[in-house]
């Protein structure tokens, strides 16, 4: 999956080519694939009229200038911006403008779908964004990730901010800018719940959603002020909860299991012992947990997944798709420690194993008074405000301060370091680092997982070749769900690791939705259907999903350029065996975590593809043979993966590498390689990160090649100023495809990196293959012939 470039806290086009379907005939191999041109099938009436009366090439518009055709006429209405504005004027609120952030309570990247607030607002789907409601305008922030995502999915009643390019404000800014002076904007840093009139609370809808950091809600305060804006905290509803009322999905309520020790490396009690002792040194009583993988790291437990073998199987899905979290909050003092979370989640198992750690069950619901609680008790407490939300800041520090004014002392500590203000130490949670440093049996699970995914790959990737030779018609979708079969099959699966990203362009589709108008615009609702030698492909409303997400991910052609795209049945495209197959796709097992992306060709590149494809070899040649000193931050990195790319005027907008987890969530901090030079963190030994350089054509074609590597400690022959040095050691072992390659493009030693990568590939996962899928690894990992 490709790296984050921006954080969002911060923050009719197709080709129409002839109407022929082509046939394939090669041997089960990436490297060797002859296009021959199959007689043309005919097409029901309208589709043949359209080709008849249309050039055979278009070129792709973005939706805004699909639009600009129809200035003339007024945006469509917008039924949820106008329910939505229509709650500004409630005496109780009074704000003129709303914002709609993309985080749940506890800062998640990916969160469960009733959390999904600012996608149901405005139709745009991308794991990364914000949005903003004023009283005329209605605007949205995405990183470069989602621009063409965005295009498509948001209607000409939204305005797209494209972050961090030239000229494109920041949120603050358009505010200051569009508002008059004085004005109210409002966010939901509070809790409340919405009863639904049963009798039973526990079956109402919990709106339970302090959205903003405490650190984002302060700079977002403090940047409004310039313009005498105020910050309205709401504390009774969130407002578009008020609009998507009862049609809003239920709270998940996924079953919690423990996460073996054999493969945590740590079990709970050394862990919590060493959490107390850093509380100690830092003269802090307590710390609150709110990140999801945090807590799950901390205490070795796990939420159940959808996918699951008969092993793990269990009818209530994960409270996150493809990540194994629970929504939890942990509080941990220097004497005790209490895990709040819906006791209905909780195993007699698990409730065993937490009484046996010490570990007091509280309801999730509860979280507020219990810091209150802290406050009234003199706690002092070590607080991210990164990751903490404004409502239990504010909670404690208010609390803190009334109990201060009825003549009580807090409790006092030997040391200190970070900010204090006298009751909360404020600094980074030592949990972040702690568990991005692998231990062994960490590392020796994701090491093993990824040769077994390896192998589910080289099973895949045959059967897709064979499939196209034979003119099989295969959709984007069918093609992830197959791939999920291969994977199935490996010990130790339990489900995807994102949305797989496939992305594909048939000419048959992209000149329907041209026809219907669906792409670009693509909010209308039209539906079309057609029939093509006997298949049926029904065209509901066309949604171009993307998720960093990104639980599946297979582009080709033009759908490959959106960076996040995730196909969708219904709506997604033809895998088209003329143009790049981008295939993003990673798994959750036992004993890791895995992500992976592979471009292709089944038929014959051109030279610019492949030319783009080799620069993006080299760059992702260049990081895996990076030498650095110890205490290097990752964006240093980044210009190593882009220099082939910058020689020719090339680039692309996200960000490198991510950090990920050890059979827990594919994106994990705090480290990252990127272009976003804000992120200090050192890359660390025991650290792992994904390298994944990429190249994207816009409406055209994309490129990305990604592994993930351990950072190790390298033996260099000097010390310079008495520090070591780190280089990287991969864990993912699946073939380049060699024709993508302009050897002339590439240096000797770059031709030996591949070579050996390749030996290294057939060594480590042809012991686990047989047949058909342990050739076509043989033939795709002979060393290349540079003339």
């Amino acid at each position: 999956m490709e790296a984050l470039s921006v954080s969002s806290a911060k923050l009719g086009r197709h080709h129409l080519i002839h109407h022929h379907l082509f046939s394939l005939s090669f041997r089960p191999s990436f490297s060797s694939l002859i296009l021959q041109r199959r007689p043309s099938i005919p097409l029901i009436p309208q589709i043949q009229a359209s080709f008849s009366r249309t050039k055979c090439c278009f070129s792709a518009k973005p939706s805004s200038e699909l639009r600009k055709s129809n200035q003339s006429s007024p945006p469509p209405l917008d039924d949820k911006l106008i329910a939505l504005r229509r709650l500004f004027t409630n005496p109780s609120l009074n704000i003129d403008a709303y914002v709609i952030p993309s985080q749940d309570a506890h800062q998640s990247e990916f969160i469960a779908e009733c959390y999904m607030r600012r996608a149901f607002i405005s139709g745009f789907t991308g794991s990364a964004g914000t949005a903003v409601v004023t009283k005329d305008k209605a605007a949205l922030w995405t990183d470069g990730r989602y621009f063409l995502q965005a295009e498509k999915q948001l209607s000409s009643s939204w305005i797209l901010m494209r972050a961090g390019n030239t000229g494109v404000p920041t949120l603050a800014e358009w505010l200051n800018d569009v508002l008059p002076s004085g004005s109210k904007v409002g966010i939901d840093p509070v809790r409340h719940i919405q009863f639904c009139g049963c009798m039973d609370a526990s079956l109402c809808i919990d709106s339970e959603q302090f959205l903003f950091s405490f650190d984002a809600a302060e700079e977002l305060r403090e940047d409004i002020a310039k313009k005498k804006h105020d910050l309205v905290l709401l504390s009774n509803t969130n407002l578009v909860d008020e609009v998507w009322k009862m049609t809003r999905p239920k709270p998940p309520n996924g079953l919690v299991r423990l996460h073996e020790l054999k493969y945590a490396g740590v079990d709970v009690s050394q862990k919590l012992s060493w959490l107390r002792s850093e509380l100690k040194n830092a003269g802090c009583s307590s710390i609150i947990v709110t990140k999801l993988d945090e807590v799950a790291w901390l205490l070795n437990l796990v939420s159940y997944l959808t996918n699951l073998n008969a092993l793990y199987y269990v009818k209530r899905g994960s409270d996150i798709p493809n990540s194994p979290v629970m929504y939890a909050y942990l509080v941990v003092n220097v004497d005790g420690a209490e895990l709040f979370i819906d006791d209905s989640k909780i195993t007699s198992e698990v409730m065993d194993y937490l009484q046996s750690a010490g570990i007091e069950l509280k309801p999730y619901d509860t979280i507020l008074k219990a810091v209150e609680n802290l406050a009234v008790d003199g706690a002092r407490l070590m607080i991210d405000t990164t990751a903490v939300n404004a409502a239990i800041i504010d909670m404690f520090k208010t609390a803190a301060r009334i109990h201060e004014r009825k003549g009580h002392s807090t409790k006092s500590y030997d040391s200190s370091n970070g900010q204090f203000d006298g009751v909360a130490l404020y600094k980074s949670s030592p949990i972040a680092i702690a568990k991005a440093l692998k231990n062994p049996a960490e590392i020796e699970g994701m090491r093993s997982s990824h040769v077994r995914d390896a192998a589910a790959l080289a099973q895949f990737w045959p059967w897709l070749e064979d499939e196209i030779c034979k003119g099989v018609i295969l959709t984007e979708v069918d093609v992830a769900d197959k791939l999920l079969e291969f994977r199935k099959n490996q010990d130790g699966f339990l489900d995807t690791s994102f949305d797989t990203i496939s992305a594909s362009c048939s000419a048959f589709i992209s000149l329907l939705l041209w026809e219907v108008n669906l792409l670009g615009v693509c909010k209308e609702g039209i539906s079309a259907q057609f029939f093509l030698n006997d298949l049926t492909f029904r065209l509901p409303k066309l949604f171009f999903i993307a998720s960093f997400d990104l639980r599946f991910s297979r582009c080709s052609g033009p759908n490959g350029a959106i960076i996040h795209y995730k196909p969708e049945p219904g709506s997604c495209s033809v895998v088209d065996p003329t143009k790049l197959f981008l295939l993003d796709s990673g798994a959750q097992y036992v004993d890791g975590t895995t992500d992976i992306t592979r471009t292709v060709h089944f038929g014959d590149p051109t030279a610019r593809e492949k030319e783009c494809f080799t620069r993006v070899l080299q760059g992702h040649i260049a990081l895996d043979q990076a030498v650095f000193p110890e205490n290097t931050p990752g964006f240093v990195l980044d210009a190593f993966a882009r220099s082939s790319l910058w020689k020719v005027g090339l680039d692309y907008r996200h960000g490198t590498g991510h950090g990920v987890g050890a059979a827990l969530n594919v994106h994990e901090g705090p480290q990252s390689i990127s272009f976003r030079f804000g992120n200090l963190t050192p890359l660390q030994k025991g650290m792992i990160v994904s390298n994944e350089p990429g190249y994207y054509e816009d409406h055209a074609f994309g490129i990305r090649i990604e592994n993930l590597l351990f950072v190790k400690e390298i033996a260099t022959p000097n010390r310079f100023g008495g520090i070591g040095y780190l280089g990287f050691e991969k864990l993912t072992f699946v073939p380049i495809q060699g024709k993508m390659i302009d050897l002339s493009l590439l240096s000797a030693s770059e031709v030996d990196w591949l070579d050996n990568y390749h030996d290294q590939v057939w060594q480590k996962v042809s012991p686990l293959l047989d047949g058909l899928a342990r050739q076509w690894l043989w033939d795709n990992t002979r060393h290349l012939v540079k003339q």
